[in-house]
């Protein structure tokens, strides 16, 4: 068994923090500095990382391998399972006719306002899909769209990846927070409650930042009052189902809240003309071919997901015919001596899982729209075509995540966060943060941090729920500047192998709100502790 060293260079736990860190900055230059492509920049961090993890740390060479290969068919399945369903189901509105009709509904009833549009669609409507699914997709729907009304695509998907931080704690239907109550052995309530009691403040100030950094604060003037009705209702209702009601549901409540009021607001109040954001207007021939399919229709493929995915997930049919499969040569081979137990390497196959939901829910949009098989099969083709890049992406950063992972990097990572003394309050919400930044997946940060939160809250004498917390809160941010997130949002825009130039973007705004949120900690553990369930 490998005995993960938490100290390997020179027993210095600074020194080993920064060799630890160099994959990670590896990906970051690579990508965000040089803007070489996604899937590069994550091949230049696995090899860093293999060559530490080799050299340095001592991990076996088979085990090396194992973890990355465990890794690359986790992101497989069900991860990029989930991303070509969705893109599947993109390309099938597209070819039906039904993604122009969606934009004909979004000219038809909102004002003619592009900033308007990019708060119902990137923020409302984006939150929809994260909350049901997720994994980038909802950024590839929702620029797309945003596109169509008149975006440059960089501006898009810069902005749809800020709007996607809201529902990511609870997205997936809460599983996050299902996993984060697992490994830390504290009550799933009372973390959806924090979390609850945090991530509604970045809710309430998003649609106000987003607007801010895309027209200025002229616009946010102009646009102040549905900006606080989109956020606001979202906040609340977060708040209310995180705390109240039912957690696995609270961001597709919230963003239906949303949705709903703000459409609702919308037919009341408008904000002034500008031509300056007029919505752009298809040529009339465009027009001409999507007044063929009425504007509701435009919802159909999105009513149908969200349907089936709730009721799949209320009625547990992923749980049929799943399989737990110990990872053969890794399984229990690694032992955490942070943690003092074996590394179980358990791949859960779920054949029935949220990708089959989502696939499902392709075959009764197809049957309800029109689609016959050869314009199905052509949709899947379409689909791989813009998906394989994405695909290749995922299995590398996700396999660098493995590999920190098992040879006990990230561990040494987090130890050193842990150890920062009076700085943990404000650094905790980081350790999410990198772990998001990795793996793309609030729950897989949660699997790997969540416990560590823990255990360095009680040695410092805080509190423990507070900081479980903070791991997903701050897993959040990591989304926008995700690789896995990032090359998925690209893979239907003309930035596809720019991944770089979109990093460059985010990463900035990823920092200050996750400082923003350790800000927050700080003062929820020092000054206004009654906010801790």
């Amino acid at each position: 068994m490998f005995n993960q060293p938490l100290a390997p260079v020179g027993g210095s736990l600074v020194l080993s923090v920064l060799v630890a860190a160099l994959p990670i900055a590896t990906v970051l230059v690579a990508l965000g500095v040089l803007r070489r492509p996604a899937w590069l920049a994550s091949l230049a961090g696995l090899v860093a990382a293999l060559a530490i993890a080799i050299g340095v740390w001592n991990y076996p060479i088979s085990l090396a391998l194992d973890s990355v290969a465990a890794g690359a068919v986790f992101a497989l399945w069900p991860v990029m399972w989930i991303v070509i369903n969705g893109l599947l189901l993109y390309n099938i509105a597209v070819v039906s006719g039904r993604f122009d009709a969606f934009r004909e509904w979004v000219v038809k009833h909102l004002p003619d306002d592009r900033r308007i549009v990019i708060v119902v669609i990137g923020f409302c409507f984006g939150s929809l899909l994260e909350g049901i699914a997720g994994f980038g997709t909802p950024v590839a729907i929702t620029s797309a769209l945003l596109i169509l009304i008149g975006l440059p695509p960089l501006e898009a998907l810069t902005l749809t990846l800020i709007f996607g931080t809201a529902p990511v704690a609870f997205g997936a239907l809460g599983v996050p927070i299902t996993v984060l109550a697992q490994v830390t052995d504290l009550p799933a309530v009372k973390l959806a409650a924090m979390v609850g009691r945090q991530l509604p403040f970045i809710a309430l100030i998003l649609p106000f930042y987003v607007i801010a950094l895309y027209g200025g604060l002229r616009s946010v003037r102009a646009l102040w009052p549905a900006l606080a009705v989109a956020g606001g209702s979202f906040a609340l209702a977060q708040f209310a189902s995180a705390n109240y009601l039912d957690y696995s549901l609270t961001d597709v409540l919230a963003a239906l809240a949303s949705l709903c009021v703000t459409l609702a607001f919308l037919r009341i109040w408008s904000p002034k003309a500008d031509p300056a954001y007029a919505i752009h207007k298809p040529s009339a021939s465009t027009a001409g071919a999507a007044a063929a399919v009425p504007p509701w229709q435009g919802w159909i493929p999105w009513a149908v997901v969200a349907a089936t995915v709730i009721a799949w997930t209320h009625l547990k049919i992923a749980l049929v015919f799943q399989q737990i499969i110990h990872w053969p040569g890794l399984h229990n081979a690694v032992f955490i001596t942070l943690y003092h137990k074996p590394y179980a390497a358990n791949w859960t196959f779920q054949p029935l899982g949220t990708g089959t939901a989502i696939l499902f829910a392709n075959l009764v949009t197809a049957a309800l729209v029109g689609v016959g098989p050869r314009r199905f099969v052509g949709a899947i083709a379409a689909t791989l075509r813009q998906a394989w890049l994405a695909i290749l992406t995922v299995m590398l950063i996700v396999g660098l995540a493995y590999l920190m992972n098992y040879s006990g990097m990230i561990y040494t990572l987090g130890l050193g966060v842990a150890g920062a003394g009076m700085l943990f309050p404000i650094l905790s919400a980081f350790l999410g943060w990198v772990a998001v930044f990795l793996s793309g997946s609030d729950t897989s940060g949660n699997a790997l941090f969540g416990n560590l939160q823990v255990v360095a809250a009680n040695q410092l004498g805080l509190n423990p729920i507070l900081f479980a917390a903070t791991n997903a809160s701050g897993g959040v941010m990591g989304k926008m500047i995700s690789p896995q997130n990032i090359v998925t949002g690209a893979s239907v825009t003309q930035l596809k192998g720019r991944e770089g130039l979109i990093l460059a973007r985010t990463f900035k705004h990823s920092v200050a709100l996750t400082l923003i949120l350790g800000i927050l900690v700080v003062l929820q553990q020092y000054v206004v502790q009654w906010m801790i369930p």
